[in-house]
């Protein structure tokens, strides 16, 4: 069975307005992670509105009003997550999360209590936070987690698979089946909110990558992606190949020649390559 298609997305003012709410939010002095990834499927849903964003605040306020009061050090509160989210209310994820735009999307994940990894741990985070929960995000090459406490008591669990509590041979094997090599210590540390949200949006191009007929996400995803306070460069590059595969070949090829400038001192010849790419692209106004 096919999965189905992507939400409609929002009209080009109320899309203006989350983008400028979204640079606002990622360039101040705490970013707000759940108002950033509930922007981002503002972006994606035109049926998402404010009173849509303000729910999905208001139910993890609700969820985490139902956890115990200080219920102990980093172990019990990874527990008590894992019961009440993995377990009463049923988040978790499987492979076929991976097929659904709807997996990166904050408000569609706490509707469907399924997404990916990431995202449920956004949950995990955002309701523990709540509670007074000392909770982060752990981004292991592959496979995101949340962590509580500090060193050496650090506690790890998985939102993806209901919030197992992992031990320190369960984090080892994610690791070493996601690159082959061994856990260092240094994956541990507490992943930054706006590493996060970048990570959320890499997610989401890749997802559109493989689905050229949806290459309105790949173009949001990225002009996304470019508002947030460090990004990589080369991100400038594919918003120009998105702008010439959706036919906009003007705007495409006037990125690539911008981008072009920005890579000439350092590589000349991927700068010529670009500026062969903008004239081919102004090639087909023709």
């Amino acid at each position: 069975m096919r999965p189905p298609s992507p939400p409609s997305p929002p009209s080009p003012e109320r899309s203006a307005e989350v983008r400028r709410r979204f640079a606002e939010e990622a360039r101040s002095e705490r970013p707000d992670l759940s108002l950033l990834c509930l922007l981002v499927g503002a972006a994606a849903d035109g049926a998402l509105d404010e009173a849509g964003l303000d729910a999905a605040q208001m139910e993890l306020d609700r969820l985490a009003g139902l956890l115990p009061y200080r219920p102990g050090g980093p172990r019990a509160w990874a527990l008590a997550l894992c019961e009440l989210l993995g377990g009463r209310h049923g988040f978790h994820g499987s492979v076929a999360d991976y097929q659904r735009l709807e997996s990166s999307l904050l408000h569609a994940v706490l509707r469907r209590r399924r997404g990916l990894p990431i995202l449920l741990s956004v949950v995990w985070m955002e309701v523990a936070r709540r509670a007074g929960a000392p909770v982060y995000g752990v981004a292991l090459p592959g496979h995101f987690v949340v962590g509580f406490g500090p060193e050496p008591e650090q506690v790890l669990a998985d939102p993806f698979d209901g919030g197992r509590v992992l031990t320190g041979a369960d984090a080892e094997l994610l690791v070493t089946g996601a690159t082959g090599a061994p856990l260092d210590r240094a994956m541990l540390v507490p992943a930054a909110p706006l590493d996060l949200v970048l990570r959320i949006l890499n997610n989401i191009r890749a997802w559109a990558a493989a689905r050229p007929e949806h290459s309105e996400v790949a173009l949001w995803a990225v002009e996304l992606s470019l508002l947030l306070p460090s990004h990589p460069a080369r991100l400038r590059y594919e918003r120009a190949q998105v702008l010439v595969q959706r036919g906009n070949f003007t705007g495409g090829a006037t990125e690539l020649e911008a981008y072009a400038e920005v890579v000439a001192a350092v590589d000349p010849e991927a700068a010529e390559r670009m500026r062969g790419q903008a004239q081919a692209a102004r090639s087909r106004l023709n």
